[in-house]
């Protein structure tokens, strides 16, 4: 098996996680020592899916998240560019295709809202994503995205990155058949942008009415944007 590098050519990026694929929602668990399902309830709190609307989740893997957002009637499909991550979900009941964040296989203004949880920082570009999501997505529909972050208290930043992120890609390590896979995925967290840097990027690509909300100290974040009416 692979493991991506942090330039993160999309071929690499996919071989991983098709390698990871089977296990990977229950490494994801014992990695996050179970806070995932707090952060993806929280997550659909924030979207707010209704009966009747379209919902793009963009980079879903097997679809956990998926089948969490459509709970509220929504017609919700998994799309992620990973075939092994969307075999391992096929036994979910959500709609799944294959589809590259770059190049999204669908018309313009297709959907009222799309979300990503936990996979914004594996896109080559996120910026070029950011702004192809706002061609399929109808005037004043919504964008989500729950992410790895910064926490802004001193202390906890020093904990979380010097002996937390350790603790999980040791966890990830032992929970998973590919453990170099979470050495690249701790090391992408460290890299990746704060919270208000994250939504200056969203807002250069089209995006309007930024914010974001703190989960667990600022260890993950939710943006939330619109695209202009």
């Amino acid at each position: 098996m692979s493991r991506a590098s942090l330039d993160k050519d999309p071929h690499e990026v996919a071989a991983m996680f098709d390698g990871v694929a089977d296990g990977y929602d229950r490494a994801n668990s014992f990695m996050t020592f179970g806070f995932d399902r707090r952060w993806r309830t929280t997550t659909a709190r924030v979207l707010d899916a209704r009966r009747g609307e379209k919902v793009l989740d963009l980079a879903a893997g097997t679809g956990v998240s998926t089948v969490e957002y459509a709970r509220g009637g929504a017609w919700c499909l998994a799309a992620d560019f990973s075939f092994g991550m969307l075999r391992a979900g096929l036994h979910r009941k959500v709609p799944m295709v294959a589809a590259d964040a770059l190049h999204l296989p669908f018309a313009d203004e297709s959907f009222d809202a799309v979300t990503i949880s936990l996979a914004l920082r594996n896109f080559v570009d996120p910026k070029a994503a950011l702004t192809e999501i706002a061609r399929v997505v109808k005037p004043g529909g919504r964008l989500v995205i729950c992410e790895v972050s910064t926490p802004p208290f001193a202390p906890i930043r020093f904990v979380h990155r010097n002996f937390v992120l350790k603790l999980l890609t040791w966890v990830g390590s032992r929970t998973s058949s590919n453990p170099e896979a979470y050495q690249y995925l701790a090391e992408s967290m460290l890299t990746w942008p704060d919270q208000r840097t994250l939504g200056e990027i969203i807002a250069s690509a089209g995006w309007t009415d930024v914010e974001w909300l703190n989960l667990t100290f600022g260890v993950v974040a939710i943006h939330r944007a619109r695209k202009p009416a």
